[in-house]
């Protein structure tokens, strides 16, 4: 059926070629958008013409009339044409329109018997023909939609018909830019400085994850999509840039799932001579004024929860968290009683026979604690083994300084008091050496380019790294990453 229409369609190009009629246009002059128009509409007395443009979605023949409906980034509004006023050449055009065709359009404004305020067509241009249709779907007597694109795999892969078709996921991505400028102008406020830092590195570093390699030809060197701005932002810090942010792509080499996608956006930001409690005050001073910029409120209904955004956040401490959702005294735990626990939380058997260590630490926290988490809450000092750039808690050194904010069960943020004492964190990058050489292919580098910065001299500093995909994510009220990603990755076709 799908090619005995599109077939039909380019036979009315043809036509429309024989005809003289272009069917790709260069531009169009418009005046206004459809609801600036539709606002402006003064009675039947008013002789503003305007000229508007935009996507054809309606289209109802009615021999010599024609009514239809175009559709901008504003809204739609209805189009009448006349057979009669139009002359017969141009209506002739008129009957080889498509929904899907971008026109540009001018006339004045009218009232419908049924009151609606209608453009007059006096003149149309046909701006681009749409050879394939859009998948608008048809509502039958009782409401239900047929034909609609509703597969996300599909919506997905051809982001450009779900946009073309869905004015709600549009809004979507205009929140999300939003969001995004949010952040800018917070930060821009502050005094911070935005930068750029190198997506090709000779090394990875800034988080624990398995990079994408490529091959740079022209050095015949191997070189890493980054994983983090971390540990570039850093070396600003030690040149002088006292306050740094950068939003920006990072890439890490795992799985997709409802909350991962390969490619993601994060927004870090560090600041000389401050703390991660610093940190703290101001990732919740500029989350608490985002809501209630975008929103009117700090109460939002999101996910089948009310979420507050009123300052302060919850505060709560890693260690207390785990003995109170998984039974375990961490200081004293062992290997045996942190697998225990995640057997009794129906972890596979295989995947927690691979964990040791730190991540063993990781897994009993995300398991029993994360989903307890559900109000923006930040969770304080982590274990020193779970955080390699972090300087030691003061008064406990077997802690770090470190923070992570959790909103909806997930990780939103992370910081820490940034590690600066070059000697330790030699130290820190050779322990994850050894994890590196019993197997864990997620263990940092050693970066010496990176410790001969700090030599140099960091100062005291407090850094932060938000994701805004799970930031849009719970704004945005969607539950899979993919909704908010606006071309996310999908195994090929």
């Amino acid at each position: 059926m799908t090619g005995f229409v599109e077939a039909a369609r380019r036979e009315k190009l043809k036509e429309l070629i024989e005809r003289g009629v272009a069917p790709f246009a260069y531009r169009f002059d418009r005046s206004a958008t459809a609801n600036a128009a539709l606002a402006a509409y003064r009675g039947e007395d008013d002789q503003t013409r305007y000229s508007l443009a935009g996507r054809l979605v309606a289209l109802r023949p009615h021999g010599k009339t024609t009514f239809a409906h175009l559709e901008d980034s504003t809204g739609k509004i209805q189009l009448y044409f006349k057979g009669d006023e139009l002359g017969a050449d141009q209506y002739g055009v008129v009957e080889l329109l498509d929904l899907g065709d971008h026109l540009g359009v001018e006339g004045r404004l009218m009232k419908t018997r049924t009151g609606e305020i209608t453009l007059r067509v006096a003149r149309f241009t046909l701006l681009a023909k749409a050879l394939r249709p859009l998948p608008l779907g048809k509502e039958d007597a009782s409401g239900v939609k047929h034909g609609e694109l509703t597969d996300p795999e599909l919506r997905y892969r051809q982001r450009y018909a779900d946009l073309a078709v869905h004015p709600e996921v549009r809004e979507v991505f205009r929140l999300r830019t939003r969001i995004v400028q949010g952040i800018r102008s917070f930060l821009d406020a502050k005094g911070y400085l935005e930068v750029e830092t190198p997506v090709l590195q000779p090394l990875y570093g800034g988080a624990t994850a398995t990079p994408f390699k490529t091959h740079y030809e022209a050095l015949d060197t191997t070189f890493y999509l980054r994983i983090a701005d971390e540990l570039y932002l850093k070396r600003c810090l030690v040149g002088g840039l006292e306050s740094v942010y950068e939003i920006g792509h990072d890439f890490r080499n795992e799985g997709l799932s409802r909350f991962h996608n390969p490619e993601f956006t994060m927004a870090e930001w560090y600041q000389a001579y401050a703390d991660y409690n610093d940190m703290a005050e101001l990732t919740e001073e500029m989350l608490a004024a985002l809501v209630l910029e975008l929103f009117g409120s700090a109460m939002l209904e999101r996910h089948g929860a009310t979420l507050s955004f009123a300052r302060p956040f919850a505060r709560k401490d890693y260690y207390a968290l785990v003995r109170e959702h998984a039974g375990l005294d961490l200081g004293r735990a062992q290997d045996a009683e942190l697998r225990d626990v995640l057997k009794r939380h129906n972890t596979p058997p295989a995947e927690v026979a691979a964990l040791n260590g730190p991540k063993l630490v990781d897994e009993v926290f995300k398991t029993c604690v994360e989903p307890k988490l559900v109000q923006p809450t930040f969770v304080f000092d982590y274990p020193l083994a779970l955080s390699p750039l972090a300087k030691p808690k003061r008064g406990d050194p077997t802690k770090v300084e470190r923070w992570e904010l959790f909103v909806q069960h997930r990780e939103l943020a992370n910081a820490f008091s940034e590690l600066n004492d070059p000697d330790e964190q030699r130290r820190r990058f050779e322990q994850q050496g050894v994890l590196r050489a019993a197997g864990d292919v997620e263990a940092q580098q050693l970066d010496e380019d990176f410790l001969r910065a700090l030599e140099y001299g960091m100062p005291p500093a407090g850094g932060v790294g938000l994701g805004v995909d799970r930031l849009t994510m719970i704004l945005a009220d969607q539950t899979n990453i993919r909704d908010v990603i606006l071309f996310p990755m999908l195994r090929p076709e």
